[in-house]
C-alpha cells in the first residue's frame, strides 16, 4: 500500500509516518510538506511541494490513500493566506487524490468544525452540526471544507472518504510549535512547567478535551488500512477543568468574567503582544465536549495516554526544549 501524506512534517504528520512506516500492510509513504525536512523514517521519502500551488500529480500516483494534514493557524493577521492553503490548498489535495484513483482520502478536520456547544455540556456525537463559529477564520475554513466534502463524497462514491474531528493535540516534540501559533512572548517557554505560571483563568466554557499526538496518528493509521468512511470524534479522558490544568502547571485557577478574558486577549493581540485573535479563544470557549463511541466501536481505537498526560507532554517539552529536525517543530523555526 502507497500512502501519501500532506503537512507531514507537522505535529501529527510526524506521529503518523511513523505509525505508517511500522506497519506491514504499508510499503512506500510519500510525505509532502513545504520543505523536506533533515529527518528520516523507513518507507518514507519526502517530497518539497506547496499544496497551493505545486503540481501534485507526480507525488499522488500510484496512491492507495492519501491523509491531508497540511493546514496553517497563521497568519490569523492575514486571513486571505490561511484561507488559501487551507480551504484552495484542500480542494486541489481532494481533486488530486481523485485524479490518482486513490480508493481513501482521510482528513483532519476538528472539534474546531463543530457549532457551539448544548448548553447542558452534554458530549456530542458526530452528527453534532459542523457550521463552527464563523467569525473565527479557522473555523470559517473548517466549516467550508466540511460542505466541500459533502459535495466530494457525492461525486466519488468509489472513494473512502473518512473526516477525523479531533480534539486538542499535544506532544512534546511539538511544544515549542504551539507555543509560537498560540501564546508568543507573554508565555515564555522557561516558565512553562516551572511552578512560575502564577495562575490559570477560570471561565465558564474553558474545559476542554486532550490528547496525545501519538493517540490521534493511531486512528489516522487505522483509517488508512480498514474499511471504514465517515466522521470519527477522537479524545481522551479526563476532560481537562481550569482547576486540572492548574494542577498540571502548579498554578491557581481564579475565576474571572468571560468577558474580561476576551477583551483582555483582544487589547493583547492588538498590541501584536500575542498572536491568537479573540475570535480564536470565542470559538474556544464554544466548543462542544465530544462522545467518542463510534470510534471505539467502528475504528477499534482507543486512546493510550489520558488528556492530562497529553497536557503534561507539551509542559515537558516546553521545560526541556526537545523538538524534532523537521522545519514546523524545530525549535528554531518560523512559522
Amino acid at each position: 500500500m502507497k500512502v501519501v501524506v500532506t503537512g507531514a512534517t507537522g505535529n501529527v504528520g510526524t506521529s503518523l509516518v511513523q505509525g505508517l512506516a511500522a506497519d506491514e500492510a504499508v510499503d512506500e509513504i510519500v510525505g509532502v510538506a513545504r520543505r523536506a525536512p533533515a529527518w528520516s523514517v523507513a518507507k518514507t521519502t519526502w517530497t518539497a511541494l506547496d499544496v497551493r500551488s505545486d503540481d501534485l500529480a507526480a507525488a499522488f500516483a500510484g496512491a492507495d490513500a492519501v491523509v491531508h494534514l497540511a493546514w496553517f493557524f497563521q497568519p490569523v493577521r492575514r486571513p486571505l493566506v490561511t484561507w488559501e492553503n487551507n480551504v484552495v490548498g484542500s480542494l486541489r489535495v481532494f481533486d488530486a487524490a481523485a485524479a490518482a484513483g486513490a480508493g481513501a482520502l482521510v482528513y483532519a478536520t476538528s472539534v474546531g468544525a463543530y457549532s457551539p456547544g448544548p448548553e447542558d455540556g452534554h458530549r456530542v456525537d458526530e452528527s453534532w452540526p459542523t457550521h463552527s463559529t464563523p467569525t473565527a477564520a479557522y473555523g470559517r475554513e473548517k466549516a467550508y471544507v466540511e460542505r466541500v466534502l459533502d459535495t466530494f463524497e457525492l461525486r466519488h462514491p468509489e472513494m473512502r472518504v473518512v473526516r477525523m474531528r479531533p480534539s486538542f493535540l499535544f506532544k512534546a516534540e511539538a511544544a515549542a510549535e504551539q507555543r509560537r501559533i498560540f501564546a508568543g512572548p507573554l508565555l515564555p517557554a522557561r516558565l512553562v512547567g516551572r511552578k512560575w505560571v502564577p495562575l490559570v483563568p477560570a471561565v465558564p466554557g474553558l474545559s476542554f478535551q486532550a490528547l496525545h499526538t501519538d493517540d490521534v496518528a493511531e486512528a489516522y493509521r487505522l483509517a488508512v488500512v480498514n474499511e471504514v468512511r465517515g466522521p470519527f470524534n477522537l479524545a481522551a479522558d479526563p476532560v481537562i477543568t481550569p482547576e486540572e490544568l492548574g494542577r498540571v502547571m502548579g498554578a491557581r485557577a481564579v475565576r474571572l468574567p468571560k468577558g474580561l478574558l476576551i477583551g483582555a486577549t483582544k487589547a493583547a493581540f492588538g498590541a501584536h503582544l500575542v498572536p491568537a485573535p479573540s475570535e480564536l479563544v470565542e470559538l474556544f470557549l464554544s466548543l462542544p465536549l465530544l462522545d467518542t463511541g463510534r470510534a471505539r466501536r467502528d475504528l477499534g481505537w482507543a486512546p493510550a495516554r489520558t488528556g492530562t498526560e497529553a497536557v503534561e507532554s507539551v509542559i515537558e517539552g516546553w521545560r526541556t526544549g526537545v523538538d524534532l529536525p523537521t522545519p514546523p517543530l524545530h525549535r528554531a523555526a518560523m512559522l
